[in-house]
């Protein structure tokens, strides 16, 4: 149901007291988001469709690698943490069922996953073999905020890979890392691939995802020569030193840039398969523990960080591929009129060709609905009036950069139209 009139949109005219990030106001503005709780957010209809975009994208190029999509509970015996060493970690939240047995709330899934593939895995047969899910995960956050950028309760898509030894586990990493590449750049975002630390993953190496932007709360230092790093990561690296507030490395300086931390990989060696007995057997029946990866991406901070980098003064302006719709198409007619009878056809013509239309049919006036086009932000906007009878025209606004597209005749043919809004939307970034 994408008519407005019956469509769960409520936009606001002013953003949330506590809102600092860009994409926090125009998120909730927009009609995408809403609070329940302190770092508990729910997705409105529209906001879900751009959160499932994402997650559209990511599939197809996890399963381009050879993943295996499964999924695994949230709900834990606090037991293999232990083993790992990792239940004491501030940020995850423990529990305990009525019968007095010790439960966790997973942040993240390397000890369900390796708990199931030392059940699973017995030869060197079994392996290599790359495993993915889209699963919650609970963060006990000491300070949520920046609305869906840090969170309590959010959408992970944490992939896991399994080889016999190192060389294994280096090529399924670079696996990884050329479908993230790939993630990236058909999300329409600016990103850089940075050398991270492992942090509490533990493991022999990182890299992290960033998305430059005003909002972000990590920083990350550039070379001319295409060096990245993390500040930490950079500081504990040869050649890189602090002079007063900046950084400079073999003494050429480097730039500074916040950025949002979009995605995640590390190679975690046999850090997990050892605590928790992942082993194989291989060719002369001696016993190997396994050599494992992760590799984590999170949707939510990839549709706030698409707002964060694109939004200008009038509201979001969504790249191709992550909006929620291709067209909002508006009616400046009222129900009975010529005007409107013209606009539900061309509703119905881009019905019937598959675009993903939202239709602006409320009773309210052209500035409510120009301006709520602009807050949500879809790439092209097409409106229906009394001009348009006059001229036989459909106006046409691209959203990035608010500029007039060509008009698309009125009385043509379906197909004609169809066409005339594809050739709109391939040529859009």
């Amino acid at each position: 149901m994408t008519r407005l009139s019956e469509y769960l949109l409520p936009t606001e005219k002013q953003p949330p007291a506590d809102a600092e990030a860009l994409s926090h106001k125009l998120m909730v503005r927009a009609g995408l988001i809403r609070q329940m709780g302190a770092g508990m957010w729910s997705w409105l209809p529209a906001g879900w469709r751009v959160h499932q975009r994402v997650v559209a994208i990511v599939r197809e190029e996890m399963d381009a690698i050879g993943a295996q999509e499964l999924l695994m509970p949230v709900l834990q015996p606090a037991e293999l943490w232990r083993k790992t060493g990792r239940l004491e970690i501030e940020e995850l939240f423990k529990l305990t069922d009525r019968k007095g047995s010790e439960l966790v709330l997973a942040l993240t899934h390397e000890e369900a996953v390796t708990f199931h593939i030392a059940q699973i895995v017995r030869s060197y047969r079994d392996l290599p073999l790359i495993v993915y899910h889209f699963q919650v995960k609970e963060r006990d956050e000491a300070r949520p905020r920046a609305g869906v950028l840090r969170t309590r309760e959010f959408i992970m898509k944490d992939s896991y890979s399994f080889d016999r030894d190192q060389a294994g586990m280096e090529e399924r990493y670079a696996l990884h890392v050329e479908a993230y590449d790939r993630i990236m750049q058909r999300t329409g975002l600016r990103f850089y691939r940075v050398e991270g630390d492992v942090g509490v993953m533990g493991g022999v190496g990182a890299h992290e995802y960033m998305a430059p932007c005003a909002a972000g709360e990590d920083q990350i230092v550039l070379g001319a020569d295409g060096y990245a790093a993390n500040v930490e990561v950079a500081l504990s690296a040869p050649g890189v030193e602090q002079v007063g507030e900046g950084y400079t490395r073999d003494g050429e300086p480097l730039q500074l840039e916040p950025a949002i931390e979009i995605g995640n990989i590390f190679k975690l060696g046999t850090r997990y398969s050892d605590a928790l007995g992942a082993n194989y057997l291989d060719e002369q029946g001696k016993e190997n523990p396994i050599w494992m990866a992760s590799y984590g991406i999170g949707p939510a901070r990839i549709v706030a960080a698409a707002v964060e980098q694109f939004a200008d003064e009038h509201g979001i302006s969504w790249p191709r591929a992550l909006a929620p719709f291709a067209v909002h198409l508006v009616t400046l007619g009222k129900p009975g009129t010529p005007e409107r009878d013209a606009a539900d056809a061309v509703y119905e013509d881009l019905l019937q060709g598959g675009v993903d239309v939202l239709y602006d049919d409320r009773d309210a006036g052209p500035g409510e609905k120009f301006a709520d086009a602009e807050l949500l932000g879809c790439p092209l906007r097409l409106t229906v009036g009394r001009r348009s009878l006059e001229s036989g025209e459909i106006e046409v606004q691209l959203r990035r950069g608010r500029k007039d597209g060509p008009a698309l005749s009125l009385s043509g043919e379906p197909a004609a139209l169809l066409r005339a809004v594809d050739e709109l939307w391939q040529s859009l970034p």
